[in-house]
């Protein structure tokens, strides 16, 4: 079996002191309890942090080291400013509160994403040197979203999965991110991307395609030739072994302790980590208002408020923490008897034996966070209640909310409302109450950890695999890309004259924002101009653009210039003839249609080339530009005159032209006047230019720029690439003309991409 290799940013123990000298512990989360067990059956590798070790002497961290081996543990040892700036200051500090929505926690300064950056580079470094060919990297969480890039960057046919295990929020929030292109290019890094639930998925890939302009399947995204496949894989627990703890006479013994404490009370439950983002103090509130309601409530419920420390070197916890006691204090002082107060807070960890113990005895259990990628709390309150009893309470804002849909639902921000709940809750009947309790069981014990690993180490494998099968044709690499070039040059060469038709957008210089901001860059002219001044080379610019604008760029460049996809002809860049007859007036009844969508969609423009109409949107926003698309191609198909005009959907570009009207066109134009022994070149990179390499003699060379369909028998990856053919075929054909030589030694060196 092919070995794990689990990265996280904590390991699933921790170095803590006990009595003078260190020792490992289990650390907290579940992350470690679920990927714990599968790591040791399994084996393979788990790098993390393992807590400060800088207090240790070099013996000791030599005693640890061998013990973390032992078990297949690779510590990341980390400073304290690395920790406060990665740690505290970027993860905990930004994107923590970002992902729950809570934009208004993130700092005014102080962002450390350098430190951010450096700790990724340092995990990425670790795992390609211990990476041995066929290994599975399962990279978790938001502390490590540029390593899959990095890795990738490293060991290019590595397999590597990623796991976000908090919510990713939707594009408006998340939009506010200043690192959200690096951000989403690094998790992008991987094979397979895993979140809890499938509103998840859909955030993140709206993310991806307003953000980076990535498109794909429903279950996949287009990156750099890769697909990228997204999953929803709902993390569940070890349900059975919490129910054998559940059983066990001294739980049992303990829930007894309980119950009886509370005096015949009816026992609400929250167990939470203190953080901002577990809703407590609203939760608080809301039984406040339920005791307001009805004061008699405080002699017959109690609240026990588990409040797990967390993160107490910040100073945002520290002060939650206080807000959080202080709103106890408020509640337990009004409605507090001289028998009992109706808040109990702890502010401690608990051990599984008093938390399962805490679960069998409430009636009720609150997990009511503002927002929560999972929340295993939930899951296991059910799995403990061995009887079939007890109702639950959750947020329609945690991941398990999708899971768990017989639980009560409550919006946390209503406080009204979840007053409403925990009245009904308490009073629930008892066969309503075993009914939705039985339902949660099935679904919990059905989905347990090992399986939620298992099968997304199963789709890591399938993605992995499938990643290298479809590589195979894939996307041109840079020695592709070699051999198409010197295989082109090979063939000019012993051509006596060469006619090279090129596209301008996309295959000369890279797609702008709007069609005006295109401009052709001064060493692109320079080195049409020497292409256009080769003897035996001809350079003929096939573009859609209009005859002004390529005449105001390209006249007197030598260039054999083809406007508005061949309709017109410029031998000088200054007359023009037109290659087929068209009715002017044809086009302009499109112009209603175009308007409308255009006031439809900011962002979109219309280009009037004179004989033809392109409607732009690659400004406007990324769902409701193909949308209007769509609606757009529909409409006009279905006008009376759609006869006399073809509709051609671009890249970001729906355009109408003459029926007839295309660059194979100018192809056989090309064709019909070439000398024998000339070699035909086409490149371009749209769907609009198909036309020109099914207008090819078999004898000619077609290369599509990028990777997609095509059917050009040849690829190169991008207009750089281009360029480099271009100035290739300019030296070749220049230097074997006769008296040359000195013009060959000038264009001897390579221009630059």
């Amino acid at each position: 079996m092919k070995r794990l290799l689990i990265v996280s940013n904590r390991l699933p123990v921790t170095i803590r002191r006990r009595g003078g000298r260190p020792v490992l512990t289990p650390s907290d989360g579940g992350l470690a309890t679920g990927l714990g067990a599968f790591h040791a059956k399994r084996g393979g590798l788990w790098l993390g942090w393992p807590g400060d070790a800088a207090e240790w002497s070099p013996h000791q961290w030599a005693c640890i080291d061998a013990e973390l081996t032992e078990q297949g543990l690779v510590p990341i040892s980390l400073g304290a400013d690395e920790v406060r700036g990665y740690y505290a200051g970027f993860s905990t500090g930004v994107l923590w509160p970002l992902c729950h929505y809570l934009v208004d926690r993130i700092p005014l300064d102080s962002y450390h994403w350098n430190a951010y950056q450096d700790v990724n580079r340092r995990f990425a470094d670790d795992v390609a040197r211990l990476h041995q060919p066929g290994d599975l990297i399962w990279v978790n969480d938001y502390h490590l979203m540029l390593v899959p890039a990095m890795v990738r960057a490293r060991i290019p046919d590595a397999r590597i999965a990623y796991f976000h295990h908090i919510p990713f929020p939707s594009i408006e929030v998340f939009r506010a991110l200043p690192w959200r292109r690096p951000l989403l290019e690094g998790v992008l890094g991987a094979d397979l991307i895993g979140l809890h639930t499938d509103s998840y998925v859909q955030h993140l890939r709206a993310a991806f395609r307003h953000t980076l302009g990535a498109e794909g399947g429903h279950h996949d995204v287009e990156w750099q030739g890769r697909s990228v496949v997204l999953g929803a894989y709902p993390m569940g627990i070890d349900a059975a072994t919490i129910a054998r703890v559940a059983a066990r006479p001294a739980v049992r013994k303990d829930i007894d302790r309980i119950r009886h404490e509370a005096g015949g009370r009816a026992i609400m439950l929250g167990v939470d980590r203190l953080d901002y983002t577990k809703g407590i103090p609203r939760r608080l509130v809301a039984f406040e208002r339920l005791l307001s309601r009805d004061p008699s409530l405080r002699d017959r419920v109690r609240l026990i408020q588990v409040a797990v420390p967390s993160r107490g070197n910040v100073a945002a916890y520290r002060t939650f923490r206080r807000d959080v006691e202080a709103l106890v204090g408020r509640i337990n002082g009004q409605f507090g008897t001289v028998e009992a107060a109706p808040v109990h807070y702890l502010h401690r960890t608990v051990s599984q034996q008093e938390l399962t113990a805490l679960y069998g005895a409430a009636d009720v259990m609150i997990v009511s966070p503002l927002r929560d990628g999972m929340n295993l709390v939930a899951k296991e309150f059910v799995a403990a209640r061995t009887g079939d009893d007890g109702v639950l309470i959750l947020s329609e804002f945690a991941g398990a909310s999708e899971d768990l849909r017989e639980a009560i639902s409550v919006n946390p921000y209503d406080i009204e409302g979840f007053a409403d709940a925990m009245l009904r809750a308490i009073g629930m009947r008892e066969p309503e109450c075993q009914a939705r309790m039985r339902a949660l069981r099935q679904r919990v014990f059905s989905n347990p950890v090992e399986r939620w690993v298992s099968r997304f180490a199963d789709a890591a494998e399938r993605a992995g695999r499938e990643r290298v099968r479809s590589a195979l044709p894939g996307e041109p690499s840079e020695a592709e890309d070699a051999a198409v070039l010197d295989h082109v040059t090979r063939l000019a060469a012993r051509a006596d004259t060469v006619q090279l038709c090129v596209d301008y957008d996309g295959t000369l210089v890279p797609f702008a924002d709007t069609p005006g901001l295109a401009v052709p860059d001064v060493g692109l002219l320079s080195l049409l101009g020497q292409a256009a001044a080769t003897p035996g080379l001809t350079v003929h610019l096939i573009s859609g653009r209009s005859r002004a604008t390529l005449q105001d760029w390209f006249r007197d460049s030598g260039l054999s210039l083809w406007a508005e996809h061949g309709l017109w002809h410029s031998r000088d860049g200054r007359t023009w003839e037109a290659t087929m007859p068209v009715d002017p007036q044809a086009l302009r009844r499109v112009l209603p249609a175009l308007e409308r969508v255009t006031a439809l969609t900011p962002g979109s423009s219309i280009e009037d080339k004179g004989h033809s109409i392109a409607w732009h949107y690659r400004l406007a926003d990324p769902d409701a530009g193909p949308a209007r698309a769509h609606d757009l191609e529909a409409e006009l198909i279905h006008l009376p005159t759609a006869g006399q005009f073809d509709v051609i959907a671009g890249n970001m570009v729906v355009e109408v032209r003459p029926r007839g009207v295309h660059k194979g066109l100018a192809i056989e134009l090309i064709r019909g006047k070439a000398d024998p022994g000339t070699v035909i070149v086409a490149i371009g990179d749209d769907v609009t230019d198909e036309d020109m390499f099914e207008a090819l003699h078999p004898s000619g060379v077609g290369i599509c720029v990028g990777h997609r369909p095509s059917v050009a028998r040849h690829h190169l990856r991008n207009w750089q690439s281009v360029r480099q053919l271009l100035a290739r075929l300019a030296r070749t054909h220049d230097s074997a003309s006769p008296g040359n030589s000195e013009q060959a030694a000038m264009h001897s060196q390579e221009v630059p991409a």
